[in-house]
């Protein structure tokens, strides 16, 4: 029932449902299984309780814009990444489950992406922070209020610092300028012509 609705009413605005309840990880990969053919549903676990999140077009776009002007100074700058996009981050004994909006391994594959991004438009992203913390992921980057925000992992807490400790190369303010404009192409030349002045 709650599938069928979903899909005949496609979302087109971000959304956040808390399941009621707390749900042991049998239970939440039932859910899971039956809801993994819903378009646009993230869902994701942390310590019994179960999340879903409906992405509408707005993520979607800011998301790619991110993703494509920090590719861009990967291959300007010749730093090796390898993209995993959304790929889910789960383990049963940690009791977590979750996809980031994008993440990447910088150099070569290891156990956890190295930076991992999250857009979040109508409710408040950082407590997602949660969830990564599990896994150690070194840095999270977060797009709320049309400002992105950098968040490093200090080996027990993530500290918000002012820039990229991963990249520190990068200007952070000229990659959210860009990732704002009307147009991709207006903001991939932006970007690429400010980065190579650098």
């Amino acid at each position: 029932m709650t599938a069928r609705l979903i899909i005949e009413n496609k979302p087109v605005t971000e959304r956040q449902f808390i399941l009621p309840g707390r749900h042991d990880w049998p239970q939440f990969k039932a859910i899971q299984a039956v809801m993994e053919n819903v378009p646009g549903l993230k869902i994701s676990y942390l310590d019994g309780v179960v999340e879903f999140m409906t992405t509408g077009e707005t993520h979607e776009i800011l998301k790619k814009a991110i993703a494509i002007l920090l590719e861009i100074y990967f291959f300007q700058e010749g730093i090796n990444f390898i993209p995993v996009g959304s790929a889910t981050r789960e383990n049963q004994t940690k009791k977590v489950s979750f996809e980031p909006d994008e993440s990447y391994y910088l150099g070569e594959k290891k156990a956890h992406p190295d930076l991992a991004i999250e857009v979040a438009i109508t409710s408040g992203g950082k407590a997602k922070l949660k969830k990564y913390k599990r896994f150690g992921i070194a840095e999270v980057w977060f797009w709320e209020n049309n400002e992105l925000s950098v968040y490093h992992f200090r080996g027990e807490e993530y500290e918000r610092v002012s820039r990229s400790e991963l990249l520190p190369g990068l200007d952070l303010e000229l990659l959210a300028r860009c990732a704002k404009m009307p147009t991709q192409l207006e903001a991939m030349r932006e970007f690429t012509k400010g980065i190579s002045k650098q």
